[in-house]
């Protein structure tokens, strides 16, 4: 696998792709990062996350998109379009090991209703839905939510290779609403969390940060940023 960061060079971007990576669309963030591999063919072959880059540097400001991803095979640059810096990813794991995450991700379960087929649900949403209108703004509310979106990430860890030694921290919970072409359109949630966890099966965890973890990772979720604490 490999670790890449990719800048883009927005002078090379239409104005509708320009508006839509500075506004973090997912989609087309992930056409734009497809261009990184020319010759693949098959499934996508990378996970990404899109951030702000806030390096300090004197000819080029902050607050410019900024791209993490961890790929199946080597990206390549795109000249006057897309610049990677990439190295090698094969963590050395050890069943005990603790690492400091940040992931971001598309908490869903699955819905079934009598008489019809099931459906992906929004854990979030699923929590605030028994609040009244006006006890959605509430303390308790919120703290459902949350409880929700920590239980999601819990429930997932020990098949993933790793347990949460201390709760995580919540960040952003954002709904994305896409328009795909062809009147298509594609919604879904995201939450940030970010803590320590501690790798239990170093086999099935290197599985899960290759293939991601939840849904939605061809729209920027599911790819685990880990470092030694």
């Amino acid at each position: 696998m490999y670790l890449s960061r990719v800048k883009v060079d927005l002078n090379a971007l239409s104005r509708t792709m320009l508006f839509n990576v500075m506004a973090g669309e997912a989609y087309s963030a992930h056409q734009l990062l497809w261009q990184l591999f020319p010759e693949h063919v098959g499934e996508r072959p990378f996970l990404f996350r899109q951030e702000m880059d806030e390096t300090e540097h004197e000819a080029i400001p902050k607050g410019l998109p900024l791209f993490y991803v961890l790929s199946s095979r080597e990206p390549v640059p795109v000249e006057g379009l897309l610049s990677v810096d990439s190295k090698p990813f094969a963590p050395a794991l050890q069943p005990g090991d603790r690492l400091a995450f940040r992931l971001r991700a598309n908490p869903t379960i699955a819905k079934a209703e009598k008489g019809k087929r099931g459906h992906r649900a929004d854990v979030l949403m699923a929590a605030k839905k028994p609040f009244s209108r006006e006890q959605r703004k509430s303390v308790e509310c919120r703290q459902a939510m949350d409880d929700a979106a920590r239980a999601w990430l819990t429930q997932r860890a020990e098949s993933a290779g790793f347990t949460l030694p201390v709760e995580p921290e919540l960040g952003a919970y954002r709904q994305h609403v896409l328009n795909k072409g062809s009147g298509q359109r594609v919604q879904f949630s995201t939450v940030d969390y970010e803590g320590l966890l501690e790798v239990q099966d170093p086999v099935v965890f290197k599985h899960t940060l290759a293939n991601g973890l939840g849904r939605a990772k061809a729209f920027g979720c599911g790819l685990f940023l880990l470092r030694r604490p």
